[in-house]
Parts: C-alpha cells; sequence; structure tokens
C-alpha cells in the first residue's frame, strides 16, 4: 500500500486529502483507497500551494501519530491546465508545475489536472449512495461515459475506455459552443443576453450556469413585469445595486417552494436548456457507459431536476431520441467527487 495526496484547488478554498492506495494493475479499473485525513484551508491565507501542504502533511503526522511518507500527488485544478502547469487567475501565487511541486514535497511525481477531469476520474469512484438517477439504463462495458455540470461556470468532459480496462479522461471547452434556441421564447432570451452585454455570440454556459439562472429571470422580468412579485423585486433591486445577494439563489429557492410563478418558470427554462444540452453532449459521444450531472447545482435543485423537464429536453433530439432513451443518466451527489477523482489518478 501507498500513501498518496489529493488536492482540490480553488481560488477560495483547497482541500487536502491523504489516502491509503494499492497499486494500480494491469486489468483492474481501480485501486482499493482509504482515506486517512482530510483537512480544508483558505486559499487566500497562503502565498502558495506548498506550505499549504507541508501543514497538511505535519497535521496528519500528528493526527496519525506516526511517519507519513507521501509517494505520488495528483491536483485539481480551478483553471486551465498545460503540459503539467497551471497559473491560478485568482490567486497570487507562483505558476504551479508538477514538477516544481515534486520537488519541493519530495514526491516521487506530481500531476496536475483540470478540476473538471478531476470530477471525470472521480465518477470511476462513486458508489449508488453518491448518485441520483434520472434516467434508468444499463451501463455498457468499453463505452464512452459523458459528463457536465453547472455551477458558477459549466463545464464538461468525457471517458474512454483503454485496453487496460482503466479510462482516458478528456476535458474539453464544449460550454463555449453556441447557445442553440429551440423555441420562440428561447429566441428572444438569445437576442435579450446580446443586447445586454452587447455580445457578438452567446455560449451555452451563459444559459447554463449560475450566472445564467440569473440572466434567464432578468429577461423574464423584462417582459412580464407584472408578474414579478413584490418580494422579488425588491430583491433584484438590492442585487442589482451591487449589494451582497446571490439572486440565483434566491430564484431557485422560491421556485422549489412553489410560492412565486415567475422563479418557477425561470428554473423550468434553465433545466429545460440544462437537459437539452446534456443531449448534446450525448448524440456527440455516445455515452453508453452512462451520463453523469456533475457541479454545484443540480443536487441543490433535486426536485425540479426530477419534475421530467430535463430528460424530457434530454431526448427530444428527434430521430436519435430512442438513442437517447437508452442511455443511465446520474446527477452526482458527492460534492467531493473531484478529490476522489485526484486520488485515483495519483495511484494509476
Amino acid at each position: 500500500m501507498s500513501m498518496l495526496l489529493a488536492g482540490d484547488i480553488g481560488g477560495t478554498k483547497t482541500i487536502l486529502r491523504l489516502v491509503s492506495s494499492e497499486e494500480v494493475n494491469k486489468g483492474k479499473n481501480l485501486p482499493q483507497q482509504s482515506n486517512l485525513s482530510e483537512k480544508s484551508y483558505l486559499s487566500q491565507e497562503y502565498n502558495d500551494l506548498v506550505p499549504i501542504v507541508e501543514d497538511f502533511l505535519r497535521t496528519s503526522k500528528e493526527k496519525l501519530q506516526g511517519e507519513i511518507t507521501v509517494k505520488n500527488g495528483c491536483f485539481g485544478i480551478a483553471g486551465p491546465v498545460l503540459n503539467n502547469t497551471s497559473q491560478l487567475t485568482n490567486l497570487n501565487w507562483p505558476k504551479l508545475t508538477g514538477e516544481r511541486l515534486a520537488k519541493e514535497l519530495l514526491l516521487e511525481r506530481v500531476d496536475l489536472i483540470n478540476d473538471f477531469a478531476a470530477i471525470g476520474y472521480g465518477v470511476l469512484g462513486l458508489g449508488k449512495d453518491d448518485l441520483l438517477t434520472l434516467q434508468d439504463g444499463e451501463a455498457r462495458a468499453n463505452t464512452p461515459i459523458g459528463i457536465l455540470g453547472a455551477g458558477t461556470g459549466l463545464g464538461e468532459c468525457f471517458l474512454t475506455p483503454m485496453e487496460s480496462g482503466n479510462y482516458d479522461v478528456f476535458s474539453t471547452e464544449g460550454s463555449h459552443a453556441d447557445f442553440a434556441p429551440r423555441n420562440q421564447l428561447e429566441f428572444e432570451l438569445l437576442t435579450y443576453i446580446k443586447d445586454k452585454y452587447n455580445l457578438p455570440r452567446v455560449s451555452i454556459e451563459r444559459v447554463v450556469s449560475g450566472m445564467g439562472i440569473s440572466a434567464i429571470y432578468q429577461f423574464l422580468r423584462h417582459k412580464y413585469p407584472e408578474k414579478e412579485s413584490d418580494e422579488l423585486k425588491q430583491i433584484y433591486q438590492t442585487w442589482d445595486n451591487g449589494k451582497n445577494v446571490d439572486l440565483t439563489a434566491q430564484v431557485s429557492k422560491r421556485a422549489l417552494e412553489n410560492n412565486d410563478p415567475l422563479c418557477q418558470q425561470a428554473m423550468e427554462m434553465f433545466v429545460s436548456a440544462y437537459g437539452a444540452e446534456a443531449g448534446n453532449l450525448a448524440l456527440k459521444l455516445l455515452p453508453y457507459g452512462g451520463l453523469y450531472i456533475a457541479g454545484g447545482i443540480a443536487p441543490k435543485i433535486v426536485k425540479i431536476m426530477q419534475s421530467g423537464t430535463f430528460i424530457e429536453a434530454f431526448k427530444a433530439k428527434g430521430r436519435m431520441s430512442s438513442l437517447l432513451s437508452k442511455m443511465p443518466v446520474h446527477i452526482i451527489l458527492n460534492p467531493k467527487v473531484g478529490l476522489i477523482g485526484a486520488a485515483i489518478r495519483a495511484a494509476q
């Protein structure tokens, strides 16, 4: 058994996990792993990742009351990673490179991967309790797996099987493809966003994300001012004046409470666009290994995701609808799927 280091590195928070892991054998998909220690840090309180890891290892040594010898590490980074190198735009840290981190932390190897790629690896380590199924289907072996997830933005990635029995994970920039309206209301939404932000085009992420929920609500209150409740009007004005109000959270909260028709319509439009984009990804990949919905939004609006709107939009692909109806579709409920994935990648 080896000790491995896994991390989820963001502009606000860094979470580190120490795991005990068996060696990866050819033909075996996943190593058996167990968590030894875990701690969360405020990223802004440090000037580099190295002192955070050093503090974590000292704390873990005291907790475990023994010597700690870590072999490999893998960190999921909230930002672009190229050639095992990343520069976090929201932190005044020096450039992170796997080579530098391995040298300064005395590890054999450190891999840096995009945070959504870490989720891709993490899907392989999830159990039934970590998932909520939106559409049943029998997952086929040796077929692709698709993942997309809306949070602050929208991420998309996919996994392809290898001869060894493992999977290769590939992150994408699919969320920046064009938003494709499917009805008159969505065409009006597209025009509204273009005009409001003076954009030559509108990406999918502008609609299917946390900022997308806010944009949809703004569009609907503009189109139907008579439908806006007094309470949401006041919340919107506070938000519009730059005060510390999360408009996305307020809209989704009231939609879940079924007491604000305009918020309910906004979330219905959001979930429908979400399902349509999931279907677009599925058509491109044919992920009979499963399509997984990640990100922070879906677990918070499970009731709306289960209403039927998401799967209806997912399958509404004309002659190809029958193909999509056979694919398993799951919501990822475990918020630490990225940490699980970083540990699996470190073992591999």
